[in-house]
């Protein structure tokens, strides 16, 4: 069975989670992802724990249904390859620092001359523009200036952090979303599209009710544990052979 991205050709040149997260979703939904990695040294998640035999689940869960290849491209013949398979391509994905990618000439503008219709996500920690563009950004500092580790945890503790990777996961579907309404866009216009996404800002828009809690207010929301500040009882309460978890989200189910 086809998926409904059967015949979208992306070119993912990510590396880690945000990126390959985002390119793992298109792969899912049936595009043509090729991951480009690095010469001999490949996408530093290869290393990554869990190892079963001898390679990182890690990365094959991040890379699953893409083709792969290897391209250096700070050599012309690697540019050359590149700029090829970008004529061919709809999607160009890169969580590069900003500016990387324009000093190698391969930038969405350098890119756009050379394929008009092409759709350039980029996964960066601050984003393309800004005060902080140029800073290198990583999980959990999306994740500390974000609010959402000052609100996670009990009123004793500190600031934590979740048990996932929350920051990057939400850049990488961020960057999809952007992608997908990017593709629409060609199909009505023929023309491409940066999809510019910062994991600072993604997470920011995942807070929905913290956000509120302080603009609508003044109120700063501090950690309340596994309580909910919209509803309750909607939480998880210790008995005597457990916990167990209470969710009702209105008055009738509470009855």
């Amino acid at each position: 069975m086809k998926g409904l991205l059967d015949g979208v050709k992306v070119l993912d040149l990510s590396r880690v989670l945000a990126g390959p997260y985002c390119g793992m979703m298109l792969a899912d939904m049936g595009a043509d992802v090729i991951k480009i990695e690095l010469p001999k040294k490949g996408d530093d998640a290869r290393g990554n724990f869990p190892i079963v035999n001898g390679e990182s689940a890690y990365f094959m869960n991040l890379n699953r249904n893409k083709s792969g290849i290897t391209l250096n491209l700070k050599t012309e013949k690697g540019k050359e390859i590149f700029r090829e398979l970008v004529k061919q391509s709809d999607v160009v994905i890169e969580n590069y620092r900003p500016g990387v990618m324009e000093r190698l000439g391969l930038g969405y503008e350098d890119l756009k001359k050379i394929n008009p219709g092409i759709i350039y996500g980029a996964v960066s920690g601050f984003g393309h523009f800004g005060p902080y563009s140029k800073r290198a950004g990583y999980d959990i500092v999306g994740q500390a200036m974000s609010g959402l580790m000052s609100t996670t945890g009990w009123p004793e503790g500190g600031p934590t952090r979740t048990g996932t990777a929350i920051t990057d996961v939400m850049g990488g579907i961020s960057c999809c979303v952007g992608i997908l309404a990017a593709l629409v866009n060609k199909v009505k216009t023929g023309e491409g599209e940066k999809v510019d996404v910062s994991l600072v800002d993604s997470m920011v828009s995942s807070l929905e009710i913290i956000n509120m809690i302080y603009l609508c207010t003044g109120q700063v929301p501090q950690r309340i544990g596994n309580r909910y500040e919209a509803i309750y009882p909607y939480d998880s309460f210790r008995a005597s052979d457990g916990d167990v978890i209470i969710a009702c989200g209105n008055d009738k189910l509470f009855k």
